[in-house]
C-alpha cells in the first residue's frame, strides 16, 4: 500500500474508533432507565455504570500515552480498539450486573489506549502541511458521536434493545481496528538507549486515590446509618495521596510531574475542562432516568432521544464554531459568556421538566448544550498551549484524565442530589458548577485566546 493511501486510511480508521468511543460516552444515558429495570439496578449500581468507564479511563489514559512511546502507538491504538470491541461483547451478553460493569471498565481501560494510540498515528500520518486537518477531523469525529449518542442509544434501545448499543458499537470498532491493523505500523519506535521507564508505584495510587474519593462520596448517603462506608475509603483516598505526592517528589522519572500541577494556566484550564464534563454527563443522565420515569414524562427511550437532541444540536455545532469564536472574542470572554449560559438554562430545564413542557426543555438544553460546548472543545487547547511543546505528551494525559475525574465526580454528586431532590436538585447542582465554572474562567489571563491560536 503506497504511503498516501495508508496514511488516508490510518486518518480515516481512527476518525471512525473516535466515532465509536464519543458515542459510546454518551448513547448509554438513554439506555439506563431500561437497563435498571431489566437488570434490577439499584440506584447506586446505575452510577457505577457510568462511573466504571470514567474511572478506569482516567486512572489508565496517562499510562496510555506513554505505552504508546515506549511500545509504539500503533499497538496501543491496536490494542485499545481491539479490547473495546470484546469488552462491547461482555456487555451485550451481560446477564447481570457485575457483567455490565466489568464491561464497562474494560471500555475505560480500552479507551486509555485508544485515544492517545489513534492521535499520535494521525499525528504522524500525514505530511506536516496537513496535520492540522487530519487531527481537527479526529477531534470532530469524536466530538461527533458524543453529540449523536442520546438519539442513536435511544433509538437502538426502543427499536432493537440496549444490548444493540454494544453489538452495533462493537462490530463498527472492529472496522476501525482491522483498519488501523492494515495501515499503522506496529513496532516499537526506534531508540538510541533504553526505553522510558514506567512508574508503577505511582500509576497504582493514583488508580487507588481515584476510586477511593468517588467510593467516600458515594458514602456520604448512608453517613449516619452505616459510617464504615464513607471513613474506611476516605482513610485509603488520604493515604494514597500522601503516599503519592510523597513518593513522586523525590523520583527522577515520576509518573505524573506534580510541578505541571503548579501552574496556574494549566491548572485553571483543566479544571474548566473538567467542570464541562462535571455538567454534561449528569445532565445526560438523571434528565433520561426522569425524563423516562413513570412519574415524570414518561417518554420512550427514543423519544428521550429526539427530546435531548436541541442538546446535541448544541454541543456539535458550537464545538465546531470554536475556534472561530474565540478568534474573534478572545477565549476567556467566550468561556465566561458560555459559562454563564449553562447557569442560565439549569432552571430553565428545571422548571420544564417540572411543568412537562417540552418546548422549554428544548430551549434549556440548546442553550445548555451551546453553552458546555466551548469550554469542552477550548480548555484543553488552553492547557497545552500554557506548558512547553516538550511537555505536551504528559500534559495531555492530564487533562483527559482530569476530563474523565471531572465526568465521574458530576455523575456522583448530581447522584446524590437526584436522591435527595430529583432533577431540579441535579440543575441547581450544575448552576453551581458552572459559576465555578465562570469564576475559573475570569481568572485566566487575558491573552489567553493569543495563546490558543499559537498552539493551533
Amino acid at each position: 500500500m503506497k504511503e498516501p493511501a495508508r496514511g488516508r486510511l490510518v486518518v480515516g480508521a481512527s476518525c471512525l474508533g473516535m466515532l465509536c468511543l464519543g458515542a459510546n460516552g454518551t448513547a448509554i444515558m438513554a439506555a439506563l432507565p431500561t437497563m435498571r429495570e431489566e437488570l434490577g439496578l439499584g440506584a447506586g449500581e446505575v452510577e457505577w455504570v457510568v462511573n466504571a468507564y470514567l474511572l478506569a479511563s482516567a486512572a489508565f489514559i496517562i499510562l496510555g500515552g506513554k505505552m504508546a512511546d515506549r511500545s509504539g502507538a500503533g499497538r496501543v491504538a491496536l490494542a485499545g480498539l481491539v479490547l473495546f470491541t470484546l469488552a462491547c461483547l461482555v456487555i451485550a451478553l451481560a446477564g447481570s450486573a457485575s457483567w455490565v460493569l466489568l464491561g464497562r471498565a474494560l471500555q475505560g481501560l480500552a479507551a486509555a489506549f485508544a485515544v492517545p494510540g489513534t492521535l499520535t498515528l494521525v499525528g504522524r500520518a500525514v505530511p506536516p502541511e496537513g496535520r492540522a486537518a487530519a487531527i481537527g477531523a479526529w477531534a470532530g469525529f469524536l466530538m461527533l458521536g458524543f453529540s449523536l449518542g442520546p438519539l442513536i442509544g435511544g433509538a437502538l434501545t426502543h427499536f432493537l434493545g440496549w444490548r444493540d448499543i454494544f453489538r452495533v458499537n462493537g462490530a463498527v470498532m472492529l472496522v476501525s481496528a482491522i483498519g488501523v491493523g492494515l495501515s499503522a505500523p506496529l513496532r516499537a519506535p526506534e531508540r538510541t538507549g533504553s526505553p522510558p521507564r514506567i512508574d508503577g508505584g505511582g500509576f497504582v495510587l493514583l488508580a487507588i486515590l481515584m476510586v477511593s474519593a468517588i467510593v467516600t462520596l458515594q458514602g456520604v448517603r448512608t453517613v449516619f446509618e452505616a459510617p464504615v462506608r464513607f471513613l474506611a475509603p476516605l482513610a485509603v483516598a488520604t493515604a494514597s495521596l500522601l503516599l503519592f505526592v510523597g513518593t513522586e517528589r523525590h523520583r527522577s522519572d515520576p509518573f505524573v510531574d506534580l510541578a505541571l500541577l503548579a501552574h496556574p494556566a494549566f491548572l485553571r484550564a483543566t479544571a474548566t475542562g473538567a467542570v464541562a464534563m462535571f455538567c454534561i454527563l449528569p445532565l445526560l443522565m438523571f434528565l433520561n432516568l426522569d425524563v423516562q420515569g413513570a412519574e415524570g414524562l414518561a417518554l420512550s427511550p427514543v423519544e428521550a432521544g429526539l427530546a435531548t437532541l436541541p442538546m446535541s444540536a448544541g454541543l456539535l455545532a458550537v464545538s465546531l464554531s470554536a475556534p472561530a469564536l474565540v478568534r474573534r472574542f478572545g477565549a476567556r470572554p467566550s468561556m465566561m459568556v458560555a459559562m454563564l449560559a449553562i447557569v442560565g438554562a439549569s432552571p430553565v430545564i428545571a422548571l420544564a421538566a417540572g411543568d412537562r413542557t417540552l418546548a422549554f426543555l428544548g430551549i434549556g438544553l440548546l442553550l445548555a448544550g451551546a453553552g458546555l460546548a466551548l469550554p469542552y472543545a477550548t480548555a484543553p487547547r488552553l492547557a497545552l498551549a500554557a506548558l512547553p511543546p516538550d511537555r505536551a505528551g504528559l500534559s495531555s494525559g492530564l487533562v483527559n484524565a482530569g476530563t474523565f475525574l471531572g465526568g465521574s465526580l458530576g455523575v456522583t454528586l448530581n447522584g446524590l442530589a437526584f436522591a435527595a431532590g430529583g432533577l431540579g436538585a441535579v440543575m441547581a447542582v450544575i448552576a453551581a458548577a458552572g459559576a465555578v465554572g465562570f469564576a475559573l474562567c475570569r481568572a485566566m489571563p487575558a491573552d489567553t485566546s493569543r495563546q490558543d491560536t499559537a498552539q493551533r
